[in-house]
C-alpha cells in the first residue's frame, strides 16, 4: 500500500500524511431518503444482530489508509478488548475482491466507497446490519441515514461513516469572477489548463452535466445510463480529452498542477482547495449550478464475518462524535453524525465552515453522491451500463 495516497474506485483518495484538512457536517434542511427499490440481494433474508454480545478479542478490517489511527484504535482495544488488525486497500477494486465468498471467513468489515457498495452487496458479500444497535445513529445527518448506495427496500448493508464533494475549483486569476457552470471543463477556450480525475466513476460528472444541459436525453440519475444516454456522456468526454492538460490520480498531483499554473480549473476536493488557499495560491472552489457529485463511505459487515460482535462495537466507536471529528480531522472529510462538528470545533476552530459545513442544505442536496453502475435499474428494469462497461469505456476515453 501506497503512503502517499489511498484509493477510491480508481480514483486516489487523500494521503494520511498530506491529510490536515478538516470538515464536519452541520448541513440542515435535507430530506431523509428510503435508499434504492431495487431488487433484493442475495442476502436480504439474512437476520442481523438484536444485541451486541461480548467481543470475540479479533477485528480484522479492510480499510482505506487513515481510517485506523491509534488515536482512536487503541482507546477502542482498551475499551472492548477487540484487536483490530488492518489490512489497507488501494482501490474499491482491491476491496471487492478482498471481500469475495462474504470476506473468506478472514475478514469482518470493509470501509467501503459508494463506487463499490452496490458490487458488495449484490455480489453477497456483505449482510444487512442492526442501525438500532448504533446509538449515534439517531444523530445521523438524515441523507447518511439510508443513502441508496448501502440501503436497499429499507435494509441496512452497513453504516456511513464519512463523505466529502467533489467541487469545481478555479484560479481566481483566471475566473475573477466565479464559474457557475461545469462547462468550464468543456470549453475549448480553456484546452490545456484543465485538469479532472483519472476514474471511470468521471463519467457521472459528466453525466450530471449533460442531466441540465441536453434535457432530451432523459438522464435522471448519473449512475444509471441507458445506452444512448451512456454513448452520449462518453462522446462528451472524447471531445473533452484533447483539452485536458493531465488526468490526476492523486490530490497531490493536482495541487502541483495549479501551484506552477499549469492548471487554471479542474474537478477537485475541498482538500486540494484548502490546502491549495493554505499556501497562498489563488484559487477557490464552487458547486456548479448543475450540482455535484460526491463520495460517502461505509463500514460494512462482511457475510461470513468471524467477529460480528467486535464489528458492532467498532461501527459503535466510529459513529460517536468525537471519534468522528478525529478521523475527520486526521483525514480530511466530513463526519455524518451532526454532533461532531461541536467536537472539531473544540479540537480545531473554524474546521467547520473551512469545509463548507455550515453551508445551507441546499448546499448538501446539491451532491450526487457516488453508487455502483450495475445494469438493473432503480425501477427493475435491466437497461442501465453496469460498471465493467464503465472501466472499458473510461479507458477509451483516456488513451483515446
Amino acid at each position: 500500500m501506497k503512503t502517499t495516497a489511498v484509493g477510491s474506485g480508481d480514483w486516489f483518495r487523500l494521503s494520511t500524511a498530506a491529510a490536515a484538512a478538516v470538515i464536519a457536517l452541520t448541513a440542515c434542511g435535507s430530506t431523509t431518503p428510503t435508499g434504492s427499490t431495487a431488487a433484493p440481494p442475495p442476502t436480504a433474508n439474512m437476520t442481523p444482530l438484536t444485541t451486541i454480545g461480548p467481543g470475540e478479542g479479533q477485528l480484522n478490517l479492510i480499510a482505506w489508509e487513515g481510517y485506523t489511527d491509534t488515536s482512536w484504535v487503541k482507546p477502542f482495544t482498551a475499551a472492548t478488548g477487540c484487536k483490530v488488525n488492518a489490512h489497507y486497500a488501494g482501490s474499491s477494486a482491491e476491496m471487492v475482491t478482498l471481500m469475495a465468498n462474504g470476506g473468506s471467513g478472514q475478514y469482518d468489515m470493509v470501509s467501503a466507497s459508494g463506487d463499490a457498495d452496490l458490487r458488495l452487496i449484490y455480489g453477497g458479500d456483505v449482510r444487512p446490519m442492526n442501525p438500532n444497535l448504533i446509538p449515534n445513529f439517531v444523530n445521523f445527518q438524515d441523507y447518511f441515514k439510508a443513502p441508496a448506495y448501502n440501503t436497499i427496500n429499507g435494509i441496512h448493508y452497513g453504516i456511513s461513516l464519512q463523505w466529502g464533494p467533489n467541487v469545481l475549483l478555479y484560479s481566481t486569476k483566471k475566473f475573477p469572477i466565479a464559474p457557475t457552470s461545469w462547462g468550464v471543463l468543456y470549453d475549448p477556450a480553456n484546452s490545456g489548463l484543465i485538469t479532472v480525475p483519472d476514474n471511470p466513476i468521471q463519467i457521472a460528472d459528466a453525466a450530471l452535466y449533460l442531466m441540465s444541459t441536453k434535457k432530451s436525453l432523459g438522464i435522471t440519475d448519473p449512475y444509471e445510463l441507458t445506452q444512448p444516454q451512456f454513448d452520449a456522456t462518453i462522446a462528451l468526454l472524447k471531445q473533452q480529452k484533447p483539452l485536458i492538460k493531465k488526468y490526476w490520480d492523486l490530490a497531490g498531483t493536482e495541487i502541483q498542477l495549479f501551484t506552477s499554473g499549469e492548471v487554471t480549473v479542474g474537478a477537485a476536493w475541498p482538500y486540494q482547495t484548502n490546502t491549495l488557499q493554505a499556501a497562498r495560491v489563488a484559487v477557490a472552489d464552487t458547486i456548479p449550478t448543475e450540482g455535484a457529485t460526491g463520495w460517502g463511505d461505509t463500514w460494512m459487515l462482511a457475510t461470513n464475518a468471524p467477529h460480528p460482535n467486535c464489528a458492532y462495537l467498532w461501527t459503535k466507536w466510529v459513529s460517536t462524535p468525537q471519534v468522528q471529528a478525529e478521523q475527520a480531522l486526521f483525514f480530511g472529510e466530513t463526519p455524518v453524525n451532526k454532533l461532531a462538528c461541536a467536537a472539531m470545533e473544540k479540537l480545531q476552530p473554524h474546521s467547520c465552515a473551512q469545509y463548507h459545513a455550515d453551508a445551507l442544505g441546499s448546499y448538501f442536496n446539491s451532491i450526487k453522491f457516488w453508487k455502483t453502475p450495475i445494469a438493473t435499474c432503480d425501477d427493475g428494469s435491466k437497461n442501465c451500463i453496469d460498471y465493467s462497461q464503465w472501466q472499458s469505456a473510461w479507458t477509451t476515453v483516456t488513451a483515446g
